[in-house]
């Protein structure tokens, strides 16, 4: 069973999905029940990545990444989630936030910042969400005023990916006041984390992909040049905007890869037992199931990838984007319940790679954008 095949693939992402795949069932599949148990941050697979060429490649090849596309990029996503959500976070999130600075920073920015994520030598992280405020991004109070040719911050950051574990993080931060003007009263720096007033520690262990490190961020009068302001002031917002539209379809390879993983192991499971003397397999509730789990799937993965067409032509991003996340991540969770169900008493077993799954499913739905918030973007974005 090849669910992620690579027919709907355009040829051009073929290869390095291919890449993505070998990768996967060498190095993140064998380890990724290790990894769940012990919940360390799995830099020897990041490494092997690295290597590999897989990791931060998004990046243009003018700052010495292979400059893939957003159909390459899903690519590897939806084969690296199908193996372990978490080891598979941990990968992508290496560079995340650096779009932000190659597409909109200056050359400078680029050649100090880019370039060494590029060759590996440094990882980054996205600090946007804070302690009470998650997806109104016109909401965030932490702020950054302006000293001269500094500027100072102060506030939180909650949920931030590779916060304790990067060289820089792309950081959020309200520079305006205008309530006449919620989306351009903010704007986004580049912050060394090891910049004096920057403090981040883990948050406490979550339920499912343990393999990624999220932090908390205190930030208290911690100072950075203004030349780290990436693009023009008050223009955050719209950035951030643009680059969610990306990274929602990239979530949607999420939910692929998890749906995926859900719908091989209820298969498995149920053509290796027997009960009332015939295969499991063989029950028609079963067999709906199964379907069921197969319909919704393909159905999420043709308007995932025909989503990844329409957001890097830029056809109405925004409302294609929003679909793509929605439907692939709620699918993910509807197969680990039916999953779930169909491992009857050993689902709750950790040892089951199932349950790992089941876990998994709960978090893409609330990442790059809660559901809710994305349903109020597919109405209001709807071409007319």
């Amino acid at each position: 069973m090849d669910l992620l095949e690579d027919t709907i693939v355009p040829e051009h992402a073929r290869d390095v999905k291919h890449e993505a795949r070998e990768f996967a069932e060498t190095r993140i599949e064998p380890n990724a029940e290790e990894y769940y148990e012990t919940g360390e941050y799995p830099w020897e697979i990041l490494e092997a990545g690295m290597e590999a060429n897989l990791v931060a490649q998004d990046i243009p090849e003018e700052y010495g990444g292979r400059g893939l596309d957003l159909e390459q990029t899903l690519a590897i996503a939806e084969e690296f989630y199908k193996a372990d959500a978490g080891i598979a976070l941990t990968l992508q999130l290496a560079s995340f936030g650096a779009e932000i600075v190659y597409e909109h920073g200056s050359d400078e920015q680029c050649e100090e910042y880019i370039r060494p994520v590029a060759n590996n030598e440094q990882i980054t992280g996205l600090a946007v969400s804070e302690p009470e405020t998650g997806s109104d991004l016109a909401g965030m109070t932490t702020t950054a005023e302006k000293d001269g040719d500094e500027y100072v911050l102060d506030g939180e950051k909650y949920w931030i990916g590779n916060g304790v574990e990067a060289d820089w993080v792309t950081l959020y931060a309200k520079t305006g006041d205008d309530e006449n003007n919620r989306y351009g009263n903010y704007s986004l720096f580049i912050v060394p984390t090891d910049t004096e007033g920057y403090d981040a520690e883990h948050i406490p262990e979550k339920m499912g992909f343990r393999a990624s490190k999220q932090a908390h961020i205190e930030l208290n009068g911690a100072r950075i040049p203004e030349e780290n302001r990436i693009g023009a002031e008050g223009a955050g917002f719209f950035m951030l905007a643009e680059f969610f539209n990306h990274g929602r379809v990239i979530v949607g390879g999420h939910g692929l890869g998890l749906a995926a993983a859900a719908i091989e192991e209820a298969n498995r499971f149920v053509h290796d037992r027997n009960a009332f003397g015939k295969d499991v397999s063989e029950f028609q509730a079963v067999q709906h199931k199964l379907a069921d789990m197969r319909l919704e799937f393909e159905s999420a993965r043709a308007l995932t990838w025909r989503a990844a067409r329409k957001v890097k032509e830029q056809d109405d991003a925004g409302f294609w984007a929003a679909m793509a996340k929605t439907k692939a991540t709620e699918v993910s969770t509807d197969c680990a319940e039916k999953g779930m169900q169909l491992h009857g008493g050993r689902s709750v077993l950790t040892e089951n790679r199932i349950s790992r799954v089941y876990r998994d499913v709960r978090i893409p739905v609330i990442y790059e954008g809660a559901n809710d918030i994305q349903r109020n973007l597919i109405y209001s974005q709807q071409p007319r």
